[in-house]
């Protein structure tokens, strides 16, 4: 199941997480390299802010192992088109493509939006307002959902701190969907401390240890 799940960390180019996660002495330039030796998977918020080039999204590709995903933030839904274009960039790294959607729901704006995404991709609507529960979104993601007719399922877990208990339950409500044969990937809330990767590296453990107390009965 685990070779289905990502998690992560939104963000990873934090000086602040030097030395608990970060060795003391790495530099900045070598703070993707590092995490990508603990984790599959990183949610990248910058590019929601400023679209980056093509060849940042080249770079990060080539900083990361085969087999790594990135989950990157759309500035905008009116730039899908030109978004598309640079992120593919990343080549088989790309992971789902986030879309904020702050408005109240419409159904019309809601309908030309997914007919404007190339389906090639994996999306994930990430609605802000409570009026778009329950809106039909076909192929695409919801943000926090774990039904829906999308391939995957994104989740961002926004409230820390997270104990043992409360990974424990995590760990369970995605032991289902991982059965379903579903990819889910999920992303916890950048801290000061490097509480993210923590997180995520006990998140994989626990549902790892299920999945090889599964294979040895």
């Amino acid at each position: 199941m685990t070779d289905r799940l990502y998690v992560g960390a939104s963000g990873f180019s934090y000086p602040t997480w030097k030395p608990g996660f970060y060795p003391a002495g790495t530099p900045q330039s070598e703070f993707l390299r590092f995490y990508a030796e603990s984790l599959a998977t990183v949610e990248l918020n910058t590019t929601g802010y400023r679209l980056p080039e093509e060849e940042r999204f080249r770079h990060w590709a080539a900083e990361t192992p085969d087999g790594f995903r990135f989950a990157v933030k759309m500035p905008h839904p009116n730039r899908a088109r030109v978004f598309t274009e640079r992120c593919r960039a990343l080549g088989e790294k790309l992971g789902p493509v986030r879309i904020v959607v702050q408005q109240a729901r419409d159904d019309a704006f809601l309908a030309r939006l997914l007919d404007s995404l190339d389906p090639a991709l994996r999306w994930a609507l990430d609605f802000r307002h409570e009026s778009w529960a329950g809106a039909e979104t076909g192929p695409a993601a919801v943000v926090g959902a774990l039904d829906g007719e999308a391939a995957f399922r994104y989740l961002r877990f926004r409230d820390p701190p997270y104990d043992e208990a409360a990974l424990r339950g995590l760990a369970d409500r995605l032991r289902p969907v991982l059965a379903d044969g579903l990819e889910v990937y999920a992303y916890f809330k950048h801290e000061d401390e490097p509480t993210a990767p923590g997180y995520a590296r006990r998140l994989l453990e626990l549902l790892a240890a299920n999945n090889q107390d599964r294979g040895a009965s």
